[in-house]
Order: structure tokens, then C-alpha cells, then sequence
């Protein structure tokens, strides 16, 4: 797996690896990753960088927010029900304190 010479420069130099990619090699012959190995690659035109795209925002109907809104409305009525049956009116602690006064 080869790499061929590519462009030469002062700077840098740009070879192509056996996989079809592109390898920047300082004047120290040291690797040239990252932004500045892309940077180098697009001035030398031998990339295209692309933005990302902005994601496809999904339009509801009104079908669907009218039943996201129900549900909404649901759950905190059914959360205050679950609360007051998991909460009893005297706790363990309360009954303990008051058998304690009354001896």
C-alpha cells in the first residue's frame, strides 16, 4: 500500500493513500491531522466540505397536537391520584411520636 506524491509545497506535503484518501505530512515529516489537514486539502482543492444540512422538521397535524394536548391534561391528574393513595394521612413517624407523648 503506496502512497503517492501528490503536491509539494514549502509547508507541507500531500500524498494519496492506497485507500483513495489523502495524508498531509509537515516539513518535519510529522502528521498534519485534523481542521488544519482539512483546511490544507480544500485550498488545495482536493476535498469538498459540506455543511450539515438542517434536519427535516416533521410538521404535526392537527390531529396530533390535539392529542398530545389530552394526554398532557392526563397525567398530572393521574399523577396527584397516585401521590394521595401512595401517602397515607398518618405516617409510621407521626404514630411513633405520638405514642411516645402519650406515655
Amino acid at each position: 500500500m503506496a502512497m503517492t506524491l501528490v503536491k509539494k509545497t514549502a509547508e507541507y506535503i500531500i500524498y494519496k493513500r492506497g485507500d483513495e484518501r489523502y495524508a498531509v505530512k509537515d516539513v518535519n515529516k510529522k502528521a498534519v491531522n485534523g481542521e488544519e489537514k482539512a483546511r490544507i486539502l480544500l485550498a488545495e482543492d482536493l476535498i469538498k466540505v459540506t455543511l450539515p444540512g438542517k434536519p427535516a422538521v416533521e410538521e404535526e397535524t392537527a390531529d396530533e397536537a390535539v392529542a398530545e394536548e389530552a394526554s398532557a391534561e392526563q397525567a398530572p391528574a393521574e399523577e396527584e391520584v397516585a401521590a394521595e393513595e401512595a401517602s397515607p394521612d398518618d405516617s409510621p413517624a407521626e404514630e411513633a411520636s405520638t405514642k411516645e407523648e402519650e406515655k
